[in-house]
């Protein structure tokens, strides 16, 4: 793994980010994005065997789709960070006539965005799409997918998870950010899904399970694992336990935060639990 100091002073600058975001706009989802941080600093930083420069195709890379497009306050900023676009621009989020948009679209030509994710429950589709391309263009490289564990109360995951294990889709890593929570509360009162690792294993998935999915050691090990069961005539999944708003106390331990903003004392006091470190854009 990289220095971790630096992965450590990046995940601290990517929440300033999101803070600010959406701060300015009054608007966006920060609890989520806070809670991913870590995953996506390492995914962009460490994990991803990628290109210096975006291209659409992805030919001879590894691809990451991002399901929970709500979340796109976390995904700009680590593109962004990792050199796909000025960090500068980050000060348009949500904004008219802004590559920024609160949900991720491709027509905005924004690099590094691969999927239109407003609406929940198609990643996946798509990511097995691209598992099945990356196959036939004799491609070895993997497919990474991120997903909410809310996200998964939509039926058309559920196809998606039966069909690659029957096509036997071995080149996808899929992860489940599991925070329990939602915007309407708990994900087990809105709609329970019992045991997320016995229904995929019986959808005859692999599962990983990383237990403290905001420790950046342990997502490391664990993306480790899930890497070097790919290739063995099944998918993978990503049992990744976060918690939403991780790294700002009030916003932690509650669903409140999936889609509000911090006032101005509310960023204050955010902001001062997550020192500058390698600079504000």
């Amino acid at each position: 793994m990289k220095n971790i100091t630096h992965l450590s002073n990046l995940v601290i600058q990517v929440r300033r980010d999101i803070l600010r975001m959406v701060h300015k706009v009054n608007s966006g989802h920060p609890g989520g994005s806070l809670g991913c941080t870590e995953f996506l600093v390492l995914l962009y930083s460490n994990i991803l065997n990628k290109k210096p420069n975006f291209n659409m195709n992805g030919i001879g890379e590894d691809i990451f789709f991002l399901s929970n497009g709500h979340i796109s306050p976390v995904f700009y900023s680590v593109l962004a960070r990792v050199g796909y676009f000025d960090i500068k621009e980050l000060n348009t989020f949500r904004m008219l006539d802004s590559r920024l948009q609160g949900h991720p679209t491709t027509h905005e030509g924004l690099p590094g965005v691969r999927i239109a994710s407003g609406s929940l429950g198609q990643g996946l589709s798509v990511a097995i799409g691209a598992c099945e391309a990356k196959k036939l263009n004799k491609d070895p490289h993997l497919i990474y997918s991120l997903h909410g564990d809310g996200e998964l109360q939509e039926g058309q995951n559920w196809e998606a998870i039966m069909y690659a294990s029957a096509k036997k889709i071995d080149n996808l890593i899929s992860t489940i950010d599991l925070n329990g929570k939602q915007i309407d509360g708990s994900t087990d009162d809105v709609l329970s899904m019992g045991n997320l690792k016995s229904k995929f294993k019986a959808f005859d998935w692999i599962v990983v399970e990383i237990e403290n999915g905001n420790d950046l050691n342990e997502i490391n090990s664990g993306m480790d694992k899930a890497k070097s069961l790919t290739g063995k005539k099944k998918p993978v999944c990503v049992l990744l336990k976060t918690e939403m708003g991780n790294g700002v106390d009030f916003m932690m331990n509650t669903h409140a935060w999936h889609g509000k903003a911090p006032n101005d004392e509310q960023l204050k006091l955010a902001l001062s639990q997550n020192k500058e470190t390698i600079g504000d854009y």
